[in-house]
């Protein structure tokens, strides 16, 4: 009979392991930034919606991917976006633009 190297999990460290991965999967959400796999970038389920002017980061600058799609928005609406538009204002302009554009 041969022992088990120390290295080699057991079955239930194994299992324990898995788990783990998968619970730490959950909380980032299959996009690793917490979204469900069927929720579109930059978008909020309506239960969780928060009024931007509420957030506690909303008046730090906006993201790059908030920048990027709102600069996408703005040239399809024939609009300008402000150089130092914070996140809380990105996320509400990005709103307005999708309405505007047929991409909300």
């Amino acid at each position: 009979m041969t022992e088990q190297s120390s290295q080699q999990p057991t079955g239930d460290e194994a299992d324990q392991a898995i788990a783990q991965a998968q619970d730490a999967e959950d909380q980032r959400g299959a996009h690793g930034d917490g979204r469900p796999a069927d929720q579109e970038p930059g978008t909020a389920p309506s239960d969780a919606e928060k009024d931007p002017e509420t957030w506690v980061t909303g008046g730090e600058p906006a993201t790059g991917p908030q920048r990027s799609y709102l600069s996408t928005l703005a040239q399809e609406a024939g609009e300008e976006v402000p150089q130092d538009i914070s996140k809380a204002h990105a996320s509400e302009m990005i709103d307005r633009l999708q309405d505007k554009t047929g991409r909300g």
